[in-house]
């Protein structure tokens, strides 16, 4: 057991620590929520992890996202988030990608990437919505994060499933988009039923000068990253339950296998 996961061995214990090694999580969207959660599931032990956004590191983002520090200005997120993970865990199987997920590449990408669990941390609904309805297709676990933008309450943060969300326009708009796909909405997601501050009028974003425009919302240092880190430690414990579940059930197995071949005398 390496020195760095000593703390985590006395809480999980070492069969535990070794479960985790052996477990690959994807991670779409490096923003705050994004950048956190990554970082969470990099601290924890898990052995394998794909990382996946093709936006570069701005200004704009120091307020919140751990990606960005004036070293990584200009640099693709998922190199500069990359090169952060194995600065912490070098041990790590790391897969980079830089690039966009869309409804063309997603079900190929998921179906090839033998995925424990997916956490999805993705801007925009069109592409969330696909990339959750694809998970539940295949099979794949997957936790969305809703909207932290325009809210300073950590008291409010909460772990739900989707059809249980209030306040929020960004889950709105995703129920709509899932219940079209035929997808559940009875799924795990991250949220604030914080009513939310008002948004920036909407104005084309970035350098794009033919993307649509969108309203900004405010945001603030810790509300990202705890949603990111909440997220990361409900998948997390999530998977330590299913292998304790597996393992009681095994137990039983074998507990009604010793009972069935006994012989009376």
């Amino acid at each position: 057991m390496s020195q760095a996961q000593e703390r985590t061995a006395i809480l999980v214990g070492e069969a535990g620590l070794e479960y985790l090694a052996s477990l690959h999580i994807l991670v779409v969207g490096l923003g705050g929520v994004g950048g956190a959660a990554v970082e969470a599931v990099a601290r924890s032990g898990i052995g394998r992890m794909t990382i996946v956004d093709h936006d570069e590191v701005g200004l704009s983002n120091m307020n919140r996202q751990l990606v960005c520090t004036h070293s990584t200005l200009g640099q693709d997120k998922a190199t500069a988030m990359g090169a952060r993970i194995l600065d912490i865990n070098p041990d790590m199987q790391l897969n980079a990608h830089v690039g966009f997920l869309s409804p063309e590449n997603m079900e190929s990408f998921l179906a090839a990437g033998d995925f424990d669990y997916v956490i999805d941390c993705i801007d925009s609904v069109a592409c969330k919505a696909v990339l959750v309805a694809t998970c539940q297709k295949l099979g794949i676990a997957v936790a969305s994060s809703l909207g932290a933008g325009g809210r300073l309450d950590v008291t409010r943060a909460e772990i739900t499933t989707l059809d249980k969300t209030y306040n929020c326009g960004l889950a709105v708009n995703l129920r709509r988009k899932l219940r079209r796909a035929g997808a559940s909405l009875d799924y795990p997601v991250v949220f604030s039923g914080e009513f939310p501050i008002k948004p920036l009028p909407q104005a084309p974003v970035g350098k794009d000068s033919s993307a649509l425009p969108r309203a900004v919302n405010g945001t603030i240092s810790y509300m990202p990253n705890l949603f990111g880190f909440m997220l990361a430690g409900f998948v997390i414990k999530q998977l330590l339950d299913r292998r304790e579940n597996i393992k009681s059930n095994h137990e039983l197995t074998q507990i009604n296998t010793n009972k069935s071949g006994r012989v009376c005398d």
